[in-house]
């Protein structure tokens, strides 16, 4: 029997292909009707092949997607500016500090930022899933009450897996390997039915792609084990969201960290150039990171269990702190390798109790501050903020172009300061870092980022504490940020006030979908059951009324109790009606629609919310329609 091809295709079809773009946000880049876009593949991230549906194999091409025009309509082709800006900058930095004799190639050629993305993610039944119309439609639950037991007895994170869980983790491990995932970790978070799932580090477009795969696998995976995978920042109210901890560095060709300290940091003058221009970046452009971690379902998590407030500030621990310090005021470093300070020794206390079994273990010179969204956490930054749900690459295109930046400001110090010698001395070193130890104090903090006093202090320091969306989103045509980000070529003009526009319409998009499926799960669902139940104590009381007078005060107790609480739902209901149709009827500016929607249709959500979960608390499981939390947060 003779086989043959179907269908064949050369190899530049690998490379470009012309999708339609048309249905693409654009931005007002271009109109509708022009439909003429480009895929080109990212040579930079291997093809893979996944299992498709009958026993059939898909070839995936990680690509880039760019308009007619050439303009970047996706999240890779930034990336994949930021990151060529970054090594550019970082080359410079490191050509000046690290002399070559004449001739000969330099130490360094080529540096890579480094990425390890924590994702965190639940795990819910997805029969009672399929019950949540909120769930399904909005990826967060937009009414409920927490049940009796939740996060608050602290015994989730180091409590048993289970047994359908750790099948998932074990199955989408076993894939993610074949797909050439690097998987190292997995574990319980601090709320019920919260997990997590980290890789190792790899250069940093090819890990936002594959954090990208991880999170379909797991669906993929979780839907096979009849469970349901939520990657929403906040699905539950009242217990802890989820983050995309991105753990940042930089690497040279030679595989040298250059947010390793070493030893003895305070003398490692690469490592602290670099530590002070990263720094500068976040004290310049915090307000652009914060712009990048924006978003309608971010806003729930971020300062709220575990997740860092919306003020950026760096967190660096007590020993670079004293490192820091001690050069600002030029005295010697206090001594921090004593072995007291290195180790714990298990095997004996205080009170002379020894356990020979023991051993005495080394310990991290600093601890770590779970409230910081931007921590050094011993050789990389750790971007707490960052949403579950949302692509790292975006947020590390900004932080790659906030420290490009920074590092040209640094060798731009450093040359100043060098005058006319061919290379900067140790003490022209000492100069610029202790310059930029100064001008960058203000972004440094050490303590409780939920604390109120940190919120004024922050205000004192001149830090911006952005605290809606749209206003976060207006920082990308701020001039000292746009202006930044066109200088380096990570993006054009154009494509700057496109997102901005894509983001606002995002936003106004997500609420409004939001609220009309609160509106109907309250009129459809909610208030419906309401009715019943108390038509069904109205008729109890009617009825005890004629055989116990007014001996029937429990039932009537509901009643009266149940009544004005439904009121409260219809007058909930008519009030998101208008806020909705006010919405559609503003002009079709994505900004106006942006804030309209941050302000009114939230707050009547919230408001509608308040009364839904007081309507829950009165109804009997018979009577409630959808699945409670007591449900959803326990298998």
């Amino acid at each position: 029997m003779d086989v043959t091809a179907i269908d064949a295709f050369s190899g530049s079809q690998l490379l470009q292909a012309e999708p339609d773009a048309s249905s693409f946000p654009s931005g007002g880049m271009r109109t509708t009707f022009e439909a003429r876009g480009y895929t080109v593949w990212d040579t930079t991230s291997p093809m893979f092949i996944q299992e498709g549906p009958h026993g059939t194999s898909v070839l995936y091409i990680p690509s880039v997607f760019i308009s007619y025009n050439g303009d970047a309509l996706d999240e890779k082709t930034v990336l994949l500016r930021s990151t060529s800006q970054i090594a550019k900058s970082a080359c410079e930095l490191l050509s000046l500090i690290e002399p070559v004799p004449v001739g000969a190639q330099p130490k360094t050629s080529h540096v890579f930022t480094t990425l390890g993305t924590e994702q965190e993610y639940f795990l819910i039944d997805r029969s009672l899933y399929s019950l949540r119309p909120d769930l399904k439609h909005t990826g967060r639950t937009l009414i409920g009450n927490l049940p009796p037991k939740h996060q608050q007895m602290e015994d989730h994170y180091f409590g048993r897996i289970p047994s359908k869980v750790l099948a998932t983790m074990s199955e989408a491990e076993l894939e993610l390997f074949r797909l050439g995932v690097p998987v190292k970790t997995r574990h319980n978070e601090v709320a019920p039915q919260q997990f997590e799932l980290a890789p190792i580090f790899e250069e940093a477009s090819l890990a936002v792609d594959h954090n990208l795969l991880t999170m379909d696998v797991l669906s993929k995976v979780a839907h096979k084990n009849k469970l349901k995978v939520l990657f929403h920042e906040k699905p539950f109210k009242g217990v802890n969201g989820s983050g995309k901890h991105c753990n940042w560095s930089m690497s040279t060709d030679r595989g040298e960290n250059l947010l390793d300290p070493t030893v003895k940091p305070e003398t490692n003058y690469r490592f602290l150039l670099v530590l002070v221009a990263i720094l500068h970046a976040v004290h310049q452009h915090g307000a652009l990171l914060r712009t990048s971690i924006a978003s309608s379902s971010n806003e729930h998590r971020l300062g709220a269990q575990e997740a860092p407030p919306v003020i950026l500030s760096c967190f660096l621990g007590e020993h670079l702190t004293e490192v820091l310090d001690s050069i600002e005021e030029g005295r010697p470093i206090r001594n921090f390798s004593v072995p007291e300070i290195q180790t714990i020794k298990l095997g004996g206390t205080a009170l002379d109790v020894k356990v020979a079994s023991l051993p005495t273990i080394s310990r991290d010179l600093t601890d770590r501050n779970r409230t910081s969204p931007f921590a050094f956490t011993g050789n990389k930054f750790e971007f707490r903020a960052v949403g579950s749900k949302q692509s790292p690459a975006f947020p590390v295109t900004i932080l790659n172009a906030a420290v490009a930046s920074a590092l040209q400001d640094v060798t731009q110090a450093l040359r100043a300061q060098m005058g006319e010698k061919p290379y900067p001395s140790d003490a022209d070193k000492v100069a610029v870092i202790k310059k930029f130890i100064a001008s960058t104090k203000p972004i440094r903090f050490e303590g409780d980022g939920y604390s109120d006093a940190w919120i004024q202090e922050a205000e004192k320091r001149g830090l911006p504490n952005i605290k809606t969306c749209p206003d976060a989103f207006a920082q990308l045509l701020t001039p000292e940020h746009s202006t930044m980000l066109t200088k380096l070529g990570i993006f054009t003009q154009s494509e700057l006030q496109a997102r901005h526009l894509i983001l606002n319409e995002r936003y106004a998009k997500d609420l409004a979908a939001e609220a009309a499926t609160l509106r109907t799960l309250l009129a459809s669902q909610i208030l419906p059951s309401a009715f019943e139940y108390r038509g069904s104590l109205a008729s109890t009381v009617q009825l005890l009324n004629g055989i116990e007078g007014e001996a029937n005060s429990p039932e009537l107790s509901a009643l009266k109790a149940l009544t004005p609480v439904v009121k409260e739902l219809q007058d909930s209901i008519a009030d998101l009606d208008h806020v909705l149709h006010h919405l559609h009827t503003l002009s079709d500016d994505p900004c106006e629609e942006a804030r309209y929607a941050g302000e009114y249709i939230l707050g009547s959500m919230n408001k509608a919310r308040v009364v839904a979960d007081k309507i829950e608390l009165l109804l009997s499981d018979k009577y409630y329609p959808i699945p409670r939390y007591s449900e959803l947060l326990w298998f």
